[in-house]
């Protein structure tokens, strides 16, 4: 048999496993070993998996990801969320649509600092849905931008997304995380614009919530500042060279570990429960990372990346053509898979096209994530949309979609923007 057939053979077990529920680390690990091993031999594939499992649990470099996993663990157990979205409302919830304004930036804050958009959805499902019905504020639009708060968690660093691709491809990690920062803010502005959008187009629908006195205003920026300030110099140590993307997840741990403590927000129970939780995320990801490098040894050997490369730049489309295409590509895929599942399958085989194009691997990143984000919110699937409605239990599924639609219509927009002007993604990694 030939190579091309083991490799159409291969994808179509793939598929079928994950249609399956296979975990899509063991699949692709699987179906990358059984397949190396019937064009290369039993013997190296078998040396395979003892190698790659051990080079990357023990590699410095991918310590990165249960070092952030682990900050993030220790800041959703000292409960900045609730703090962050307080002192966020204090200055926005008197304005109409200001607690969804609220919401955004609570999100942000909280997305930058535990790097997970699952984990923002789900956390501000219990901390701001509530106010916002309370308020009045319709079940659709508080839901909606719930889910799109979320997917901060995806672009601004440190994120796991960002950090996966960076692996898988090799590009500096810490490059990457810097340039997050321009494009997670442009997402921030455009969130909040949408809102404002919203409020002067239907006055009724978004009510406007008390204003608050200006001691509230600075006891609420009293409660956050020290997150923030950890958050700034983990990131400012990254981009001025202080710190390595390991280091910089080490000091971070270590920082929001001690602030939790010295707040008296970290018992002995919620330590032990954070480290319960960083170890088995990164178990997880560690499990699917380990799969994917499997599954890329199978890949070399076929050689579909350079294959695909070949079909890709010779349909005679250009450059931008081509990528018009991989982003539908990834629009489609985020109907059926999440976003780590997506990244690790589609980024060994279309990466080797993008470098072709002549296009830039940070900002593509960038691009990748972006995408990404659409796939955790746009139906009929949207990974954060099944967080919500598992948190928040009297809501149907269409009216948090319902919600979402005027958030997809800004993301596609910021998509746009960022492929017309990569510097937006470009410029601080350039300086670093």
């Amino acid at each position: 048999m030939s190579a091309d057939s083991v490799a159409v053979i291969g994808f179509i077990v793939l598929f079928a496993l994950m249609l399956l529920r296979v975990p899509v680390g063991m699949a692709m690990g699987l179906v990358g070993v059984t397949g190396f091993g019937y064009l290369v031999g039993s013997g190296p594939a078998l040396k395979l998996i003892g190698q790659t499992s051990m080079r990357t649990v023990t590699d410095y470099t991918f310590g990165v990801i249960p070092m952030f996993l682990l900050m993030g663990a220790f800041v959703s157990a000292s409960g900045i969320s609730s703090e962050l979205f307080r002192a966020a409302n204090t200055f926005v919830g008197h304005r109409r649509g200001g607690l969804g304004v609220a919401t955004i930036a609570a999100c942000a804050g909280f997305a930058a600092i535990s790097g997970s958009s699952v984990a923002t959805a789900a956390t501000f499902s219990s901390v701001a849905y509530p106010e916002m019905r309370r308020y009045g504020y319709p079940q659709s639009f508080a839901t909606g931008v719930i889910a799109a708060g979320g997917t901060l968690g995806a672009m601004l660093p440190p994120s796991t997304v960002l950090a996966v691709y960076g692996i898988i491809t090799q590009q500096d990690i810490g490059k990457l995380f810097v340039a997050g920062i321009f494009p997670g803010l442009l997402a921030i502005s455009m969130h909040m614009l949408t809102i404002g959008v919203i409020g002067a187009a239907r006055p009724g629908f978004l009510p406007a919530g008390p204003r608050s006195e200006w001691r509230e205003r600075l006891a609420g920026l009293r409660d956050v500042w020290a997150p923030l300030l950890l958050f700034v110099f983990v990131i400012g140590g990254l981009y001025g060279g202080v710190f390595t993307p390991t280091e910089a997840g080490g000091v971070g741990a270590g920082g929001a570990f001690l602030l939790g403590v010295a707040r008296g927000r970290l018992s002995r129970a919620a330590i032990r429960a954070s480290l319960l939780q960083a170890t088995r995320t990164a178990a997880a990801v560690f499990t699917v990372l380990i799969g994917a490098l499997l599954f890329g040894y199978f890949l070399t050997v076929t050689q579909v990346p350079q294959k695909v490369t070949e079909f890709m730049t010779g349909l005679g489309l250009g450059p931008y053509g081509v990528l018009a295409l991989i982003m539908l590509m990834y629009l489609v895929l985020g109907c059926l898979m999440d976003a780590m599942a997506m990244i690790i399958l589609t980024v060994p085989i279309i990466f080797p096209v993008v470098t072709a194009l002549g296009f830039d691997p940070i900002w593509f990143g960038v691009i990748i994530v972006m995408t990404v984000e659409l796939g955790l919110i746009h139906p009929p699937v949207g990974m954060n949309v099944f967080v919500i409605k598992s948190v928040v239990k009297d809501v149907n599924f269409a009216t948090i979609f319902k919600g979402v639609i005027p958030f997809i219509v800004a993301d596609m927009l910021r998509l746009l923007i960022l492929i017309a002007l990569p510097i937006i993604a470009t410029y601080l990694p350039s300086r670093m």
